[in-house]
């Protein structure tokens, strides 16, 4: 069956950078990315679409500072819902217009955006998929849940040509709710990806609801999820439903980027809170810029 090709564009307000975000994916095991771009400055992903589950690709391409340019490969009729899911992907469905102005207020954060510019939070492609993500990586090293994801992927996901690169789409949620065995997975987890398959099903996971109830509030309804506490609860939201104001109060990795960035080696979560407060309405996008370069500083010092 031939797929047709069909393009669209996403009009951006405020500084982004797609070479960044590629960058960004490139080294980021979680999205299974080739190691390197076959198109330096284009960035080719491939997903379920969300809700209809349908795999899709999409090329995106910088044509100004201020529009992306976005080749769906897919079914004609799936080009709108594919747009609006890399849009939110690469958060470009946030006007980030006023987010110099967190700087202004916090010389640390105009200190990461100097470091990082235009680089914005790069999501999940769904608040299933990082829902699944959060599950594989429960209490094992990060390179022992990159071989689960791809592992997972490589046996049940769907291979898409995105233009002219093959990559592999995440598994829908009909699969992974009939999963019984994958190697390296314990039964325990086997059973809860099933769950949370069967809740994406059920529309729990819808990204645009989560982002539109209280923050605590979809933050608690996450974690009634099988297999979901705090911390992941709090990476659902951010980074699968790409909710902009939301600081992490379980990431204790941040936390302690956080004390050594501001000098504070004995802070209490309250008292970064507080801090974070300040970053508002950004708080994920700067809690975003803080790992990234506090990752960076780790792989420097090895």
């Amino acid at each position: 069956m031939t797929i047709p090709l069909v393009g669209s564009e996403i009009a951006v307000r405020g500084g982004f950078d797609l070479a960044a975000a590629a960058r960004f994916l490139t080294g980021f095991g979680p999205a299974g990315r080739p190691e390197a771009e076959a198109e330096p400055g284009a960035l080719r992903v491939a997903f379920p679409l969300d809700g209809q589950w349908t795999p899709m690709g999409a090329v995106l391409r910088q044509r100004s500072p201020g529009e992306v340019a976005v080749e769906v490969h897919g079914p004609a009729e799936h080009t709108d819902a594919v747009v609006a899911q890399v849009r939110r992907m690469c958060s470009l469905d946030v006007d980030g217009t006023a987010f110099p102005d967190a700087g202004h207020r916090d010389p640390v954060v105009s200190l990461l955006q100097g470091l990082h510019p235009g680089l914005r939070p790069v999501l999940f492609s769904s608040p299933y998929e990082a829902a699944c993500w959060a599950v594989l990586s429960h209490r094992v090293w990060m390179t022992q849940a990159v071989r689960l994801r791809r592992r997972l992927t490589e046996r049940h996901g769907t291979e898409v040509d995105v233009g002219g690169v093959t990559l592999a789409s995440f598994p829908p949620p009909a699969v992974l709710a009939k999963l019984e065995y994958l190697p390296g997975l314990t039964g325990r987890k086997v059973q809860w990806l099933r769950g949370i398959a069967e809740a994406a099903a059920a529309g729990v996971l819808d990204a645009a609801a989560l982002r539109a109830k209280p923050p605590e509030e979809a933050l608690k309804e996450l974690q009634l999820l099988p297999g979901i506490g705090r911390f992941s609860a709090e990476l659902i939201l951010i980074r699968g439903a790409g909710h902009p104001d939301v600081f992490p109060r379980g990431e204790s990795r941040l936390h302690e980027i956080m004390r050594d960035a501001y000098h504070l080696p004995d802070a209490e979560v309250g008292e970064l809170t507080e801090i974070a407060e300040a970053w508002a309405p950004f708080r994920s996008w700067v809690s975003f810029l803080f790992r990234v370069e506090g990752e960076a500083r780790m792989r420097e010092s090895r």
